[in-house]
C-alpha cells in the first residue's frame, strides 16, 4: 500500500511494504453505511466477511482452522478493508454447515468476523521518524511499524538540500565510525543507532537555516493526500 503525504516541509510518499494476505479467501469489506460515517482516526474497527476454503487436518475444529487462516492476515494490507489488518476478534459463522464442492476435501465456510486496521485517509495529519536519508529520498517509520517514502521529486529543493556524510576513503571516516559505534552502544534506544547510521550516509538540510529534516529528535510531520496500492 502507498499513501501520498505532503510534510509541514516537503512532500512524501507513504509506503506499506507489508504484502497482502497469501491465503485463497474473499473478503466482504465494510458496508456502504459504514463507509459513509465519519473516519476520525487512522485506526478503526470495521465488521467483515469472508470466505475461506478450511484444509481437511481441521476437519473436526473448522473453529481452530478459521482462527489461524485469519492470524495470517495480521500486519498485512487488506484491499478490500482499505487498510492493514492489525487483530480481528468476534469471528463467528455465517452459515450453519460448511460445503464440500465436486471432490475437493477443503470445507468452504463463510466467516463474520471484526477487524481493527490501520487505514489513514486522504488529509489525515500523521507523524513519523526518519529513518534514512539519501539524494533520492527519505525513509521513515510511522508507530515504529510502517515503512514511509518521500522520493526526491516530492522534496522542494528550493528549501531543502542534501548534504552528503563523511566519504569511506576520507581519512577521517574510521575515527567517525568509532566514535557513532561508542555513542549508540551507551544509548537505550535501538532508534538512535539506526540514527547513527543515518547521518554517515548523509541528510537532507535546510538552505536557509541549516537545520536537519525533522529536527534533531527526527520526527516529521506529514498529511496524506493520497494513496496507490
Amino acid at each position: 500500500m502507498r499513501r501520498v503525504g505532503v510534510l509541514t516541509h516537503p512532500q512524501m510518499i507513504l509506503q506499506n511494504k507489508r504484502k497482502s494476505s497469501p491465503v485463497p479467501m474473499d473478503v466482504d469489506g465494510p458496508s456502504k453505511k459504514s463507509r459513509k460515517e465519519k473516519h476520525d482516526g487512522e485506526f478503526r474497527s470495521v465488521k467483515a466477511s469472508i470466505v475461506l476454503a478450511v484444509p481437511p487436518v481441521f476437519a473436526n475444529r473448522l473453529r481452530d482452522g478459521v482462527e489461524e487462516m485469519l492470524d495470517t492476515m495480521i500486519m498485512r494490507y487488506e484491499p478490500s478493508l482499505n487498510g492493514v489488518v492489525l487483530a480481528h476478534s468476534d469471528v463467528h459463522f455465517l452459515d450453519r454447515v460448511a460445503r464440500l464442492q465436486a471432490d475437493s476435501p477443503f470445507a468452504i465456510c463463510h466467516v463474520g468476523f471484526e477487524a481493527l486496521i490501520w487505514s489513514p485517509l486522504r488529509g489525515m495529519k500523521l507523524t513519523g521518524r526518519v529513518t534514512l536519508c539519501s539524494p533520492d529520498h527519505v525513509s521513515l517509520l510511522v508507530h515504529r511499524t510502517f515503512n514511509v517514502s518521500i522520493p526526491r521529486h516530492h522534496i522542494p529543493t528550493d528549501q531543502w538540500e542534501f548534504e552528503y556524510g563523511p566519504a569511506e576513503n576520507d581519512p577521517e571516516f574510521g575515527n567517525a565510525d568509532e566514535e557513532d559505534a561508542v555513542d549508540a552502544s551507551q544509548g537505550d534506544d535501538d532508534d538512535d543507532a539506526q540514527a547513527t547510521t543515518t547521518d554517515q550516509r548523509g541528510r537532507w538540510v535546510h538552505k536557509v537555516t541549516g537545520d536537519r529534516l525533522g529536527g534533531k529528535d527526527r520526527w516529521l510531520q506529514f498529511t496524506v493526500v493520497g494513496c496507490s496500492p
